[in-house]
């Protein structure tokens, strides 16, 4: 086979993984036979219940657990990947440090890993304006809505320029309509990063929307019920959602958490 046709490998391959948290005595399954597969530049949503162990999927893959069972492979053959470097998180809160500026928040991974200043301020101020939020560059995070404060967090986990970005619920603490517009956003951004991004939501029609792929988890011990393409068009406006080809989507995932 020529190299033009060749299928690149994965970013990350996850076989059988299994994850057994341990406590007075007990043994309380976390994650049970999760595999899946992320191709480079996907934007993957993860969603399933509340503790099905979508957080401890994303904490084994950031390097902050390890896997008790199964097979968890991250980078492609002859790419070095390490964890503190390649890996960008977004949490459900922004956790700016209130005392610092927002120019200065998304320049705080630059200054944990020892990059050179000049050049990561240029980076933190292209990101900002990428985001949306040139012009606030000196402001300080009790001067910006939530949804601008999820936006400098995103801008600060793409700093370092990391191979994968790991979502935890961004937007889950916000209203309804800042969290459709953030929506909207996160599509942009991510076509104009090219980033690779694990996104967990609860929302259904959030994950439909966002993904490329969807990874569906059953209730905990989380399994995963199924991964799937979402051949829906690339630049996708809210209206979307009232198509039946989004239903149909909506369906088949309230179908497989056993909802439909």
């Amino acid at each position: 086979m020529s190299a033009a046709l060749q299928i690149p490998e994965p970013l990350i391959r996850l076989r059988d993984v299994s994850k057994v948290y341990r406590s007075g005595g007990q043994r309380f399954i976390a994650v049970s036979n999760v595999t899946m597969e992320v191709r480079e530049g996907d934007m993957v949503a993860l969603v399933g219940p509340s503790g099905c162990g979508k957080t401890t999927v994303l904490k084994i893959l950031a390097g902050l657990h390890d896997a008790d069972g199964g097979e968890v492979r991250i980078g492609s053959a002859g790419s070095a990947f390490t964890p503190g470097r390649d890996v960008g998180m977004v949490f459900q809160q922004a956790l700016l440090l209130k005392w610092r500026t927002v120019l200065r928040n998304v320049m705080l991974p630059a200054e944990i890993l020892g990059l050179p200043r000049r050049a990561a301020e240029a980076r933190a101020r292209d990101l900002l304006a990428m985001v949306g939020l040139k012009g606030f560059e000196d402001k300080y995070p009790y001067e910006l809505s939530g949804g601008m404060q999820q936006r400098a967090a995103i801008a600060r986990a793409l700093l370092h320029d990391p191979k994968l970005i790991l979502m935890d619920e961004p937007f889950g603490a916000l209203d309804a309509l800042t969290r459709e517009r953030m929506n909207l956003e996160m599509r942009r951004i991510w076509r104009e990063s090219g980033k690779t991004i694990l996104f967990v939501t609860h929302s259904i029609q959030e994950a439909v929307f966002l993904g490329g792929r969807c990874a569906v988890l059953t209730a905990g011990p989380a399994r995963m019920a199924d991964v799937f393409d979402i051949d829906l068009p690339a630049d996708r406006g809210l209206d979307i959602k009232t198509t039946e080809a989004f239903g149909q989507y909506v369906r088949r995932i309230y179908a497989l958490l056993g909802l439909g």
